[in-house]
């Protein structure tokens, strides 16, 4: 369907999603959709953060 010209609106905190080549990205800020990089998505540096340290966040879980 992109092939023939359809574009999608998809609401979502996937990192994978958002790396679709030429996607646009949206971001809501102060009740406005404004587009973003895929670098400067919260959600995007928040997993690449986990992916590189996960014991940096996992040790909150186990913290008495």
């Amino acid at each position: 369907m992109v092939q023939e010209g359809a574009q999608f609106l998809i609401s979502t905190h996937s990192p994978i999603l958002m790396a679709y080549p030429e996607a646009t990205i949206l971001e809501i800020q102060q009740d406005q959709l404004t587009p973003t990089a895929f670098e400067d998505v919260e959600h995007v540096r928040l997993t690449a953060d986990f992916l590189k340290e996960p014991n940096r966040y996992l040790r909150h879980l186990f913290e008495k």
